[in-house]
């Protein structure tokens, strides 16, 4: 954290409130002119600015006009005396964050620098550095679909509509979208509509004025106005309140707003990039969403895809996160066997990336030794999914190449009960697979696809029924629900042997 500046030609003051910040353990930093302070700015910055109003040379309310246009979001607070009130208005005219009256009190002091140190610090945790913006990774067909409309859109300024299931990571596009446009430079502003409570959305979208409400004690700054000629990201727009549409439609509209609680209009000068999970369409003919903002909103519209719809990522996405997550704990990188990393890609996985990469936190913290097996990821997967040839339950195994399906019954030999049309547990993994296997093939240039894994799926399905049937081809053809000519005549052009009459 950045020290605290203390400006005033007062030596007593300076000395006042050094000692009583470094009680608190905050740092200082003083000047006994505005002129000081300004050089200072030239290499470095305060987290909080306290300034006396009237000082020889440069004035309090130059100091500030000069800081406001350089550091727009820095709280400034003046000192100034009772007689001097109009200056303390014409401070917050200029936009400081409170003023503190001669003579004051030392503790209400350094409870008001608390307060805009609390400011600045939630200042700061919104402005992300270009260079810290996560990169995107994704070599399926699906995400060189978003990387192409990610490119074309580079030169833009249009509003942007993100839409994907939760966790398939829209505000990383959203990121990428504002660092590779003309915006780049400017601030880009996240915000979750979703997670803030609806009294007090409207405030954290538009900021508010002193004294609008309960509480409000300083004019604040809203999400519209830091994102000032930049990027405003709002996450989950399907969930925010109907009311609070219609201002953010007038905002797209003319480019103004209103603080809560203020008289004068605010221009804005932001890009717009909305993301949901929603169906926006089902919501706008159900009342919950405006039909005006929705069509404001979808000027170019973005579908990220699943996690089980590109399957073939999944192994370079879980090096990375455990590259990720080793160097973020200070540990060696653990590193998945392959029949491991066959497993995690089989898995359906509904929270999508997000999923993934928690899931890749909890191998690096609780996963024993370096090379991490399917019998040390979290039971809860285990249980639900299939596990690799070897294991319990059903295995499921896919080559590679071309290679073979197979379905092996348990080892025990018993047949699997289960009730009347139901899935043996984990189906959806051996989909997964099968879905990979289909990818890599197509990827490959292989052609009749279809009829290939038909023929395996066929094969590998008649062959565990005549197993469990001891090879009694009628049994077999009735629990598989084909006809008796059916399953000879398969038989016969698979080339399965084995098979009996009775």
């Amino acid at each position: 954290m950045k020290p605290i500046w203390i400006v005033d030609d007062d030596a007593s003051i300076r000395w006042v409130l050094e000692k009583a910040l470094a009680r608190e353990n905050l740092a200082t930093r003083s000047f006994a002119s505005g002129r000081e302070a300004l050089a200072a700015f030239e290499t470095d910055t305060p987290q909080v600015l306290v300034s006396d109003i009237r000082m020889p040379g440069e004035s309090g309310l130059d100091l500030l006009a000069a800081v406001k246009e350089r550091h727009p979001g820095l709280p400034v607070i003046v000192i100034t005396a009772f007689s001097d009130l109009d200056s303390a208005v014409a401070s917050f005219q200029g936009g400081a964050f409170e003023y503190l009256a001669k003579p004051f009190d030392i503790d209400k002091a350094v409870a008001l620098i608390r307060r805009a140190l609390e400011e600045s610090l939630r200042e700061a945790s919104v402005d992300i550095a270009p260079s810290e913006t996560p990169e995107i990774l994704g070599q399926a067909p699906a995400m060189q679909e978003v990387f192409r409309a990610i490119g074309r859109l580079s030169q833009s300024n249009v509003t942007v509509l993100i839409t994907g299931e939760s966790g398939t990571g829209k505000e990383l596009v959203a990121r990428a979208l504002h660092k590779h446009s003309p915006r780049a430079q400017q601030p880009f502003i996240a915000l979750n509509t979703a997670a803030i409570p609806k009294d007090l959305l409207e405030s954290e979208l538009f900021g508010h004025e002193r004294g609008a409400f309960t509480g409000a004690q300083a004019m604040r700054r809203g999400r519209f106005e830091q994102a000032e000629n930049g990027t405003l990201f709002l996450d989950e727009i399907g969930d925010m309140p109907f009311d609070l549409q219609t201002r953010l439609l007038r905002v797209l509209s003319d480019g103004h707003f209103y603080r809560v609680g203020g008289h004068q209009p605010v221009k804005a000068n932001v890009r717009v990039i909305a993301a949901t999970h929603q169906n926006l369409e089902q919501r706008v003919r159900d009342g919950l969403f405006r039909e005006d903002l929705y069509h404001r909103l979808n000027v170019i519209r973005l579908r990220l895809p699943s996690l089980r719809e590109r399957r073939e990522d999944i192994p370079i996405l879980v090096r990375h996160f455990l590259v990720q997550s080793a160097r973020q704990l200070g540990v060696e990188t653990k590193r998945m066997s392959d029949d491991a990393l066959r497993f995690l890609t089989g898995l359906e996985l509904p929270g999508n990336v997000r999923q993934l990469e928690n899931l890749c936190n909890w191998i690096t913290v609780m996963a024993p030794g370096q090379t991490v097996e399917v019998k040390d990821l979290p039971r809860d997967l285990t249980q639900a999914q299939p596990v690799p040839a070897g294991g319990n339950g059903f295995a499921v195994g896919i080559s590679s190449g071309v290679g073979t399906v197979s379905l092996a019954s348990p080892s025990s030999g018993s047949a699997h009960h289960a009730e009347p049309g139901a899935l043996p547990n984990g189906a959806d993994g051996w989909i997964g697979l099968l879905e990979l296997q289909a990818a890599r093939m197509l990827s490959d240039g292989q052609v009749e696809v279809m009829d290939v894994l038909g023929r395996q799926f066929e094969s590998a399905l008649i062959r565990t029924a005549l197993k469990h049937t001891h090879g009694r081809k009628n049994d077999a053809a009735i629990r598989l629900g084909i006809g008796r000519n059916t399953i000879t005549r398969k038989i016969a052009e698979l080339g399965i042997d084995g098979a009996k009459d009775e």
